[in-house]
Order: structure tokens, then sequence, then C-alpha cells
């Protein structure tokens, strides 16, 4: 029997099942906090759009797109960070999802291409500080500029978690569970809506696709399997379904949208 390295897959402490990854942005939130910056208090709905559109079609790297997208916002972090508040809330259905989770032992683990600060933030206020203890959170970082603070105008930027094209390629922190040895490796899912959860799209047992998101355009155009979702309150469904062995993993993948 193989022995499982725990350093690298950190989720898997017990005998798990199940692991379920997913995106932040526009996924476990209704609104995507860092469109809604970008709109808000930097290059605006229009270029941000054409840009993304650059992304999607392969024009140009998400990691240098996304920030001089960022680079566009001069608003302190801390001001950023209180329009997030009073602007962006959760996906009906993921407080549910998430307490049904916990008590079935099937881990949550966030993979987002945004900010920490930012998700820690907005997540304490969405769910509560107890609850965000407890929750990985694996993204990106902020940093204030050389000479300046968070608080400055201009004063932050991006801080990339890898040196992918991605800037944080989430499927690296997916692989080394998919690698795992067959009586050890838990079935993986995944939840996301857009261009930075295209690198993990083919790396789980099944994806969720937000429904009308890019997401959902690239796995067309790349044959990837996956299944639409509106909110957590249908991921919920499909996931009790899987547990009590009501119904496939490959099934619900075969089915798409």
């Amino acid at each position: 029997m193989a022995i499982v390295d725990h350093s690298t897959t950190p989720a898997l402490k017990t005998n798990l099942k199940f692991i379920f990854f997913t995106d932040f942005d526009g996924t476990i939130t209704q609104q995507d906090s860092n469109d809604f910056m970008i709109e808000k208090f930097g290059i605006g709905p229009v270029v941000r759009k054409e840009m993304f559109q650059d992304i999607l079609f392969g024009r140009r790297t998400f990691r240098d797109g996304f920030k001089e997208m960022l680079d566009s916002i001069k608003l302190p972090l801390d001001k950023c960070i209180e329009a997030l508040l009073q602007n962006i809330t959760l996906d009906e259905g993921f407080k549910e999802f998430y307490s049904w989770a916990r008590e079935n032992n099937i881990p949550v683990v966030v993979l987002s291409g945004g900010m920490e600060p930012i998700i820690r933030a907005l997540l304490a206020h969405l769910l509560g500080e107890d609850e965000v203890k407890t929750l990985p959170i694996l993204s990106n970082d902020v940093a204030p500029r050389p000479g300046k603070t968070l608080k400055d105008e201009g004063g932050w930027e991006i801080v990339y978690r890898d040196d992918s094209s991605f800037g944080h390629d989430k499927a690296l922190e997916i692989r080394p569970y998919a690698n795992l040895p067959d009586d050890k490796r838990p079935v993986l899912f995944y939840a996301g809506d857009g261009v930075s959860d295209l690198s993990a799209a083919k790396e789980t047992d099944l994806l969720f696709a937000k429904a009308g998101r890019d997401l959902v355009v690239f796995c067309e155009n790349e044959k990837v399997p996956f299944k639409t979702f509106e909110n957590f309150s249908e991921i919920l469904d499909t996931l009790k379904n899987i547990v009590v062995g009501r119904i496939s993993v490959k099934d619900v993948a075969a089915g798409g949208a």
C-alpha cells in the first residue's frame, strides 16, 4: 500500500472519499470582486471585457492581462475592501452547501485567482469570522508598491502565487490529489465560472461550470465534460445523490448541461 505525503495534500488528513475545490469570485459570490473594482475604479467595463476576450481566446496571458487591469485601480486597498463589502453578495445556496459538506467530512478548498486579503475580508463578512478560520484559501496576495503603503493612492499591487501564465495555476494545487494511488485517491470536484478556472477544468472528476459564463465556452471549445449550475443549491442536490450512491460521477459528467 502506498504511503501518502500529506505535505503535498494538506486537505487529505483523514481517509476522505471526496474533496470539493471551488473558485471564489462569481462562484461562491454572486458578483466578481475583481471585475467590480476594475470596472468601478479602474479601466471600466468596456475595456475590461475586451481584455478578457483576448485572454479567453489566447491572445494574451491571464497573468499579464489581469495585472494590467488591476494596476489601473488607484483606490487604496482598504477603500476597495470597504466598497466590496457593500456590494458583493454570497451565492444563495453556499451557506447550506458549506454546512452540509463539513457535516459529511467533505473538505471545501477555495482556489482563487484573486487576492487573499480581499477574499478573507469578504468571507468573514458573508460567512462569519469563525467559519473563515478553518476554510483553506489558496490564492494570490497583495503587497505595497515600492515607497508606498497599502493605504496610499496607487499603493498596492497583486503578488502572484506562482510563475505560471495564470499567476496562480490552480491545476498545480489539485494535481497532487489527482495523482494519488487509487486506494488513497478521493473523488475530486471543482466549481468555477471564468478564465482563471481554465487550468483546473481538466483536473477533477466532476466540473461544475456556472451557466452563461466564460468557463462554459472554454469547456465546450475544448470538449471538457462539465455540468452547469446556477447556484450552490443545485450542486448540493447533485453531491447528495452522489454521496449516497444514487447516481455516479461519470453519469453526471456525461449528462453535461
